[in-house]
């Protein structure tokens, strides 16, 4: 059954996480997007996708609304947005334990088969699971 339900996976921020200003840079905050995406899809889609399909970043934009600091429990949230063609639309939201926002983004994927790199067409379910109603 498909569930376009948020994805939630809890992290905790590290000392490896942290840039020069003792917060998180930027760029960890791009790799916790690829994270979560990568952790909702391993469990969502259904074995035989997982051999067929890999997905590659199209576009990523991301606000940064607040600082996180060594220790912060933090939520990475996503969901999906709108499929239109081979553009898969997805959304994640990184929260502070106590709800606040940290920060957003917005990505396009593009689903490729894994051994050509070229892109593919997902079936029909898999498109049900990571897309909703739009384009």
């Amino acid at each position: 059954m498909p569930t376009l339900a948020p994805f939630d996976l809890p992290k905790r921020v590290e000392a490896q996480d942290l840039d020069e200003l003792a917060h998180v840079n930027n760029v960890v905050y791009l790799s916790w997007v690829q994270e979560v995406a990568t952790a909702h899809w391993r469990a969502l889609a259904p074995a035989e996708a997982l051999e067929q399909l890999a997905w590659v970043a199209r576009r990523h934009e991301i606000d940064y609304l607040a600082p996180a600091v060594l220790g912060d429990a933090i939520v990475l949230r996503t969901w999906v947005g709108v499929a239109d063609g081979l553009q898969f639309e997805r959304h994640t939201e990184v929260r502070h334990a106590d709800g606040r926002l940290l920060a957003r983004a917005r990505s396009l994927w593009i689903p490729i088969d894994p051994r050509t790199g070229r892109p593919r067409r997902p079936s029909a379910d898999v498109r049900a699971l990571f897309s909703a109603a739009g384009a």
